[in-house]
């Protein structure tokens, strides 16, 4: 892979922080977007920009096809078995909060629903409370000693035929790559239904949902190198069938009376209002930027750069890597004994290094792992080994100074 070309495509990247060039290492919370992408947006509202699926006229009707045409690239994208099956949201939080409020009117009192320690906010307290909300109760899986999720006691919570279990393809904190195929697998063998958060897999791993068998499969936009405001919910037709909408109001309407109102058929039923058009179009850009690249290439390069930072880390005394090397992608979360991790991620941006601190919206997994928040530095198709010894340097020198 030809990172220094890539980097030419990311002009955000050629500059420098408080004199330093900048070492972008943040990509967990949001990715820098190439020119393709933001060419796209522009492109848009200078020439195409019209609202969709209603109007009759021809500016209309050609943002209409386009952003039809994304949503039928993303379901390509992602191995689905249908366009209808595809829901664009704001981002995976919307997403995960769209179907747990549709859960609320299938649970029911002493129903199990099941989440584990390793779940971002986002994919744990919307599922805490519809559980608070229907009586049902919520279980969170434990994680074994190297970040791996605790197979031996989902079997057992899953005697209790919980109606859903939510996970994340990758851990955000950890940065895991747990078996989601083979848990849900299991989870199906019960009787159970599987939303499976997918934030940050989608820029490194690729992902089928109909391989995967998964109920649910969501992530962000602006997590591979798209736009902030949209997001994909990518699920079984007999499910989105079975919820209620998420949210009323114009487009995904049939029929309104005064008497009653029916909705409109999969997928415009969970797509109320005015959608995010020109952030769907360059989500699409940015998937087929993603796709020139190639899987094989972004995971080698994403698994490289995590086993060579896990590494040179190491070298720094009193340092602390939470989770094992192993089947790991995208990031490595840490701390340095005697220094407290927001003081280590100021001293980094003091040099131009950006990385993520505090508990990653994780403070279950916080609690687990006895920490009040950790350094974070993350990893994309334009990082370097280089800017990882930058990295480490820095790191090193923070540790002088804060221990």
């Amino acid at each position: 892979m030809e990172t220094k070309q890539i980097r030419k495509d990311f002009p955000i990247l050629d500059q420098k922080v408080n004199g330093y060039p900048l070492v972008y290492l943040d990509n967990a919370a949001t990715t820098q977007k190439p020119v393709q992408v933001l060419e796209r947006l522009l492109s848009y509202y200078k020439s195409e920009n019209s609202n969709i699926h209603r109007g009759v006229h021809h500016l209309s009707q050609e943002a209409t096809d386009a952003y039809e045409d994304a949503r039928s690239y993303v379901a390509g994208f992602m191995g689905a078995d249908s366009n209808h099956t595809v829901l664009f949201t704001k981002g995976t939080t919307e997403s995960i909060n769209l179907v747990a409020n549709g859960f609320r009117s299938l649970l029911k009192a002493r129903d199990h629903v099941v989440a584990t320690l390793s779940d971002h906010h986002s994919n744990f307290v919307p599922w805490q409370q519809a559980c608070l909300y229907s009586g049902a109760l919520f279980h969170a899986l434990p994680l074994l000693p190297d970040g791996g999720l605790d197979l031996e006691q989902l079997g057992r919570l899953l005697t209790l035929e919980p109606k859903i279990l939510v996970l994340p393809h990758i851990s955000n904190v950890i940065g895991r790559i747990n078996p989601v195929k083979e848990i849900i697998r299991m989870a199906h063998c019960h009787g159970t239904a599987v939303l499976v958060d997918g934030a940050q897999a989608i820029a490194h791993l690729p992902v089928s949902v109909s391989d995967l068998n998964a109920d649910f499969y969501c992530w962000s936009g602006h997590k591979a190198y798209g736009p902030t405001g949209i997001g994909v919910l990518c699920a079984k037709t007999s499910w989105l069938e079975k919820l209620p909408p998420y949210q009323f109001g114009g487009e995904m309407i049939e029929e309104v009376t005064v008497e009653k109102t029916t909705f409109a058929p999969l997928p415009f039923k969970f797509e109320a209002g005015t959608p995010p058009i020109a952030e769907a179009l360059a989500m699409k850009t940015a998937l087929q930027y993603i796709k020139g690249i190639g899987f094989e290439s972004l995971m080698q390069h994403g698994q490289d750069l995590c086993r060579y930072a896990f590494a040179r880390l190491m070298e720094i005394p009193g340092m602390e890597i939470y989770g094992s090397d192993q089947d790991r992608c995208g990031l490595v979360s840490f701390n340095v004994k005697g220094a407290y991790h927001y003081d280590v991620g100021v001293i980094l941006d003091q040099m131009g290094i950006a990385v993520r601190t505090g508990h990653h919206c994780a403070q279950p997994l916080m609690d687990f792992l006895g920490i009040p928040g950790s350094v974070r530095c993350s990893f994309a198709v334009y990082n370097t080994r280089q800017e990882v010894d930058r990295l480490v340097e820095a790191v090193g020198k923070a540790a002088r100074m804060l221990r």
